[in-house]
C-alpha cells in the first residue's frame, strides 16, 4: 500500500506545487513508482511544472466520476519511467469532486504506487479540505512571513481535525517546509527565523528551501528544479527533504541565527 502525502498550505503562492514537483521527482529517481495529483480543479498548473499540458487527456474529475479509467488519464513523465501525473480539470470547478469519488481514486493509486503525492489547492474550502483528507502524511509548506505561519497554523488544525485519520482517532504525520528563506534577511530582521516559526506551528521540519531564482526558471521550463538545476542549493534541498519524508535519517542544517523574534518579544524560549 502507498503512502499518501499531501502538500499543503493555508496560503496560495507559498510553492506547493512546485514542492509537491520537486519532492514527487525526487522520490522518484530513487526508483520508487510515484504518483502526482492535482486537486486543483480549475486552476491547474501542476501539469505546467512537469512540462506535460499537452499530453493531458483525461483529468481527476473524469476518472472521479467513471468517465475514464486511471490507466487512461495517468501521464507518464518522458525523463523519470516511474514518475506519473494526474492532472486536474481546467473546465470544472471543486464541486464535481464527491467523497465517494476521491476515495476510490486515491486507493486505486495506493494499489499502483509507492507515494502518491498530493498538491493541494490553497485556503480551507472544498478542494484542500478534499486533498487532505485520505493522506496518511502532510507537508505544511510555508514561508518565513507572518500571515503564512498563521494560516498554516489553521490548516494545521484541519489536519488534526478533518482528515479520515483524525476521525479514526488516529493523527496524521506532519511536516514543515519552509520555502523561500534568506538567511541574511532573516538575520536582519526582515523575515521570520527558522526559530521564529518553529515555535508556532510546533511541527517536525523536513526542509528549508532557500529564495532561488533556478526555481522560477525551471518552473517556466516545464521542469521540477531537481532535474534542471539538479546542483543548485535549493534543489538539494528538495531531495534531502523528499529522502527524509521516505525515513533516510538526513542531517538538517539550520542556518545561524539571533535569539527569535517570538522569544524576545514574550520572553519565552524557542522550541
Amino acid at each position: 500500500m502507498g503512502n499518501v502525502i499531501v502538500v499543503t498550505s493555508g496560503k496560495g503562492g507559498v510553492g506547493k506545487t512546485t514542492s509537491t514537483a520537486a519532492i514527487g521527482a525526487s522520490l522518484a529517481e530513487t526508483g520508487k513508482r510515484v504518483c502526482v495529483v492535482d486537486f486543483d480543479v480549475g486552476l491547474r498548473n501542476l501539469d505546467l511544472v512537469l512540462g506535460a499540458e499537452r499530453r493531458v487527456v483525461y483529468d481527476f474529475i473524469n476518472v472521479a466520476q467513471g468517465d475514464a479509467k486511471l490507466s487512461q488519464a495517468l501521464i507518464r513523465d518522458k525523463r523519470v519511467e516511474t514518475l506519473f501525473l494526474l492532472a486536474a480539470s481546467q473546465t470544472r470547478d471543486k464541486d464535481a469532486l464527491t467523497d465517494e469519488g476521491v476515495e476510490r481514486v486515491i486507493g486505486e493509486l495506493r494499489q499502483s504506487f509507492d507515494y502518491v503525492v498530493c498538491d493541494s489547492p490553497a485556503g480551507i474550502e472544498r478542494g484542500a479540505l478534499l486533498a487532505m483528507r485520505f493522506a496518511d502524511t502532510a507537508v505544511v509548506v510555508c514561508n518565513p512571513e507572518v500571515s503564512s505561519v498563521r494560516d498554516s497554523d489553521r490548516i494545521i488544525g484541519l489536519l488534526d481535525s478533518r482528515t479520515r485519520r483524525a476521525e479514526g482517532g488516529s493523527r496524521i504525520d506532519k511536516h514543515l517546509l519552509l520555502t523561500r528563506f534568506d538567511p541574511n534577511r532573516s538575520a536582519r530582521g526582515e523575515m521570520l527565523s527558522v526559530a521564529d516559526v518553529l515555535e508556532i506551528l510546533s511541527i517536525p521540519l523536513v526542509g528549508i528551501i532557500p529564495e532561488s531564482e533556478e526555481i522560477l526558471r525551471a518552473s517556466n521550463l516545464g521542469a521540477p528544479i531537481t532535474m534542471n538545476a539538479g546542483a543548485s542549493p535549493a534543489a538539494k534541498a528538495y531531495r534531502d527533504a523528499a529522502r527524509r519524508l521516505a525515513g533516510e535519517p538526513v542531517p538538517l542544517a539550520m542556518p545561524n541565527e539571533k535569539k527569535p523574534f517570538f522569544s524576545r518579544l514574550f520572553g519565552r524560549r524557542a522550541a
